[in-house]
């Protein structure tokens, strides 16, 4: 009997399969793994090219190893594709030795084959092997070359990568600049880096996104936000998700509101609105420019969150004080079944420390370990320090410190110190001190913390003592300043500011302000005044503080009933903090203010921080029997 193949069926077959194959390529494209492994499982007749496929989405997803080797070892007959995606898999998976066996073991290699191995051997830090293994190849291309002065830049080792760079027989692909771009940025050099970038023969979207994640990471965000305007009005480049995660972060960073929300505009136009990355590095900006109630509108739009989208919402309920609503935030989080992670239990202590929720701070970091098998990191155990020194058991705070199963973050006894100031413990004081100077003799925060403890005592010996050792040690104190951004423009105050050019007009303001408040019954709290000068002076110096000169420059600049956003680079001085609540009474203003620690909002002479001011003096009142401290001192430490 003789059988007769139908060239029409085998044709059929034939399209079905590569229909099939292109139908799971195109679900691991859009990274939707499940929808490739049910196009794949539906597949009838697997061809070696639909085994690779499905093998490239999970070289793509984390912690798919043991699937990936599983369906390797299922294909009738692997290629050299095949061993390629497995070897990824390897290195995406942190599993260099088993790469190091596969490889051992190829049938066959390719140029390919050999990139891998230099790449994920550079990547994983043994960049010494991965120059042994370049050398030995039988053929480089230009991937094999950008692998190793990507590897070298990458473990900051610019000299190795300079010469290697020099090396290079073709340098006119992009990729090759970016890594020494990326690399000079990484270890600060940000001079070298624009060399690099301005000297390109040609650039793409990565090179673009180098320059402009290094300047925010290297503090100069307002280049960033230069170079991204250069970037897509003169260059004509169309921006990604990881551009504006990054311009985005340069916009807190710089709390430019105006920027941030024409960012937003700008990508409503754009199907990078819907781009997850994209809407939570919106929710963060708004959080930290101070525009919560825009935060929580855009988060209650977003389609779909994941836990970075959930944290960066909690986190910024808790930073701007409203430590009840990023609880219920986090419950919500639980119950849709979101898994919380290391970063979601830091906001939550954060929302705790500005609630003044001791009892429930104190499970959650507990239960991080016992339920979810979280290993408390550094960070935890200082927001537990800040939440102890709150609620007044400075003891045990120190308690917590000497028991870490780690070197205490300077934090620690930063937060230690501030809090001795509010309850007045000068032992525990200069046990802080003492570290922080021990650890950094450099930084001026321990000296002037200790010196204003010291002021507020009257022992004025001791400031000039703690004077006469900054001198010693060649410390210089941080300037304080406030800026607001007004139109687009930031403007910026100092203490005793004289170089802004409206100054008449802002000093007029403060003194018509200075009469209504004082009918109010605002004294000046001359014990933010760390000068041993005589009253008078003291009242003057008070009222021409940075805080005080930026909210009478919003005043004079916007509309009536404008909400002001200030910002300063300091803590709120407490002396600041009541007049700024008077303020907005006179003035029927919202006057939301961010310092180093969260934000305050003023409303119709109140503060957001006053529930937490309260048991403080509650607590001081308990403690001493009467009610000595500060109010004003108390209130901005609670704060």
């Amino acid at each position: 009997m003789i059988l007769c193949r139908c060239p029409f069926l085998a044709s059929a077959r034939s399209r079905t399969c590569s229909l099939s194959t292109v139908a799971v390529a195109a679900a691991v494209r859009r990274g939707d793994l499940t929808g490739a492994e049910e196009a794949f499982a539906s597949t009838p007749r697997k061809t070696t090219a639909t085994y690779n496929c499905l093998l490239a989405g999970y070289a793509r997803a984390l912690g798919r190893l043991a699937d990936a080797r599983h369906l390797f070892d299922r294909i009738p007959t692997p290629d050299a594709v095949s061993y390629n995606t497995l070897l990824s898999c390897h290195f995406a998976s942190g599993d260099a030795d088993g790469a190091r066996r596969l490889f051992a073991s190829m049938p066959v290699r390719d140029v390919a084959s050999w990139n891998t191995m230099v790449s994920g051997l550079s990547k994983s830090g043994a960049v010494e092997e991965a120059k042994a293994v370049f050398l030995a190849m039988p053929v480089r291309n230009s991937v094999s070359w950008n692998a190793m002065v990507s590897g070298f830049a990458c473990s900051g080792d610019m000299s190795a990568a300079e010469e290697w760079f020099r090396n290079v027989p073709e340098k006119g692909d992009a990729v090759l600049w970016t890594a020494m771009v990326s690399g000079y940025m990484d270890i600060g050099n940000v001079v070298k880096a624009i060399e690099y970038f301005e000297a390109m023969p040609v650039r793409n979207l990565v090179s673009w996104n180098a320059v402009v994640a290094g300047y925010v990471k290297n503090s100069h965000a307002d280049d960033a936000l230069r170079l991204f305007r250069t970037m897509v009005r003169e260059a004509n480049v169309q921006p990604n998700a990881s551009t504006l995660s990054s311009v985005l972060l340069g916009c807190s960073n710089l709390s430019a509101l105006g920027f941030g929300k024409q960012i937003h505009q700008w990508c409503m136009k754009l199907p990078l609105s819907r781009n997850l990355t994209v809407g939570t590095s919106l929710v963060s900006m708004y959080c930290k420019c101070g525009d919560l109630s825009s935060a929580c509108k855009l988060f209650g739009e977003m389609h779909t969150r994941d836990v970075v989208a959930w944290n960066a919402m909690i986190s910024g309920y808790a930073q701007h004080g409203d430590g009840k609503e990023a609880i219920n935030l986090f419950e919500r989080m639980k119950d849709k079944g979101v898994e919380p992670n290391w970063i979601t239990f830091v906001a939550v202590l954060t929302a705790c420390i500005h609630t003044g929720l001791c009892d429930f701070g104190i499970r959650c970091f507990e239960g991080m370990q016992e339920l979810y098998g979280i290993e408390p990191r550094v960070d935890h155990y200082s927001c537990m320090v800040d939440l102890l020194c709150r609620a007044g058991k400075l003891e045990r705070a120190v308690d917590l410190i000497r028991s870490m199963p780690f070197e205490p973050h300077p934090s620690a006894y930063g937060t230690l110190l501030a809090a001795c100031r509010v309850y007045k413990n000068l032992e525990f004081a200069e046990l802080a001190a003492g570290k922080l100077i021990e650890k950094d003799p450099q930084s001026a925060g321990a000296y002037v913390q200790l010196a204003n403890i010291y002021a507020g005592a009257n022992q004025w010996d001791d400031v000039s003592r703690v004077r006469r050792w900054m001198k010693d040690n060649a410390v210089v104190k941080t300037p304080g300043y406030s800026w607001i951004e007004i139109k687009g423009v930031m403007h910026e105050f100092r203490s005793n500011d004289r170089l802004h050019p409206q100054l008449y007009l802002i000093h007029e303001k403060l003194g018509q302000l200075a009469e209504r408040m004082k009918a109010m019954g605002y004294v000046p709290d001359l014990d933010f005044v760390l000068h041993d000068v005589d009253e008078t002076l003291k009242v003057q110096m008070l009222m021409r503080h940075s805080e005080k000169l930026a909210i009478s420059f919003g005043l004079i600049s916007t509309a009536p009933g404008m909400t002001l956003r200030i910002f300063k680079n300091l803590r709120v001085c407490g002396d600041c903090h009541n007049a700024a609540k008077v303020i907005s009474k006179i003035e029927d203003r919202e006057i939301i203010l961010r310092d180093t620690t969260r934000f305050h909002h003023f409303r119709g002479g109140h503060c957001s921080c006053e529930h937490l001011f309260k048991m403080v003096m509650e607590r001081n009142n308990s403690e001493t029997g009467e009610g000595q401290q500060s109010a004003s001192s108390a209130k901005n430490k609670a704060g």
